[in-house]
């Protein structure tokens, strides 16, 4: 498996563009990131990683596989993924990574 060296500028050009990714996703949904920017800022760099090894951001907090030569995750859980649209938000008020959150959510947790 290739090797992400996190200092480099293709993978920090990368983390730059998934901030905007998914700004525009809450701005699409009507959702806030999570109050814990420790969370954010690993699910960011989580997605740029994946989105550099594997060409699609599948979500970090699920395992990444090959079969038949193409890549995949469990729930095939691309950001921002159904479950989390259909019904982690809708019901618990936060994906299953945490990065994306109900405004109520965020408003309670707040650190």
């Amino acid at each position: 498996m290739r090797q992400i060296d996190m200092s480099s500028p293709e993978f920090l050009q990368e983390v730059e563009k998934t901030k905007k990714f998914t700004q525009k996703v809450c701005d699409q949904f009507g959702w806030v990131y999570n109050p814990n920017e420790e969370v954010n800022e690993g699910v960011i760099m989580g997605l740029a990683r994946n989105k550099l090894l594997y060409g699609k951001r599948f979500c970090p907090c699920f395992m990444v596989v090959e079969e038949n030569g193409k890549f995949k995750s469990a729930d095939d859980r691309i950001c921002p993924c159904k479950p989390a649209i259909e019904r982690e938000i809708p019901e618990e008020g936060r994906c299953h990574c945490g990065i994306f959150c109900t405004p109520e959510y965020a408003a309670k947790h707040q650190e």
